[in-house]
């Protein structure tokens, strides 16, 4: 009934404009009202993104990158210096503020690596320094006391960077983070997959599901977005539920996270 009588009052007032000779709406009428529509949209995606952040929020982080984790390697292990982990003059190379954000988040993920494996991490410390004092985003006050660890995607981080209009670098950091975490792990599955359980693993996923989902919503009024959205869909190969799955899963998806990472961090 309310659609009907809706369509009947529309076909009046159109019937009545026609008669009375009512001119076209102004050019600027059309943009305010396009500009009002654009924020309802925007608001909307708002929402569904802050709930699939607090959703984020609610996972731990990878078993081999928590602080107190057991993750331990041998002496023999550490001896074995992975030649994989991204240099830190990569930092000179990013050009626009998202590439910053996504190689700040990478860099602080190879510290965390590089330190395991008692390696010289002062140089990824100056790199990461340089590149929060060119972002200069006030929400890094969140991550004092990480030790650097820019890719943690906590609730307090989430929250300033929305309060500072930087939700869309908020998801930089969580896309940029996860695939250097998957591209080290994948390196070397039987070790860093070690402790792991199952919910770990599943984590894992779902934390992709949703890093996904969020980067997919902001394609809709932010284009530079999707590109990412493109790099990540390899991801879209990993559902596993548990620690062995996400070991064959990881072996089937080695080429498309290499490739992920070629295109989130060049």
């Amino acid at each position: 009934m309310k659609k009907l009588s809706f369509l009947a009052i529309a076909f009046v007032a159109f019937a009545l404009a026609a008669c009375t000779g009512t001119k076209e709406p102004k050019a600027e009428d059309k943009t305010e009202t396009k500009s009002f529509e654009q924020e309802q949209v925007e608001a909307k995606i708002k929402m569904e993104i802050d709930s699939i952040a607090a959703d984020l929020n609610k996972l731990k982080q990878l078993p081999f990158v928590q602080e107190g984790s057991k993750f331990e390697l041998t002496k023999e292990e550490k001896q074995a210096k992975p030649d994989y982990l991204l240099d830190a003059a990569v930092a000179e190379k990013a050009q626009t503020l998202a590439e910053k954000y996504r190689i700040l988040s990478a860099l602080s993920v190879d510290k965390k690596i590089a330190a395991l494996y008692e390696m010289p991490v002062e140089e990824y410390d100056k790199a990461i320094a340089k590149l929060s004092a060119a972002i200069d985003d006030p929400s890094f006050k969140a991550l004092e006391g990480t030790n650097g660890s820019f890719f943690e995607t906590t609730d307090s981080l989430y929250k300033y960077m929305s309060e500072n209009g930087r939700i869309n670098q908020f998801w930089q950091l969580a896309a940029a983070g996860l695939v250097e975490q998957l591209f080290v792990m994948n390196k070397n599955a039987d070790k860093f997959l070690s402790v792991f359980d199952n919910n770990a693993a599943s984590d894992v996923t779902y934390r992709i599901v949703l890093v996904l989902d969020a980067l997919d919503r902001l394609t809709q009024y932010d284009p530079e977005v999707k590109p990412v959205v493109e790099a990540l869909a390899p991801l879209k190969e990993l559902n596993a539920t548990s620690v062995e799955q996400l070991k064959e899963q990881l072996a089937k998806a080695k080429e498309g996270i290499e490739a992920a990472r070629k295109a989130l961090i060049k």
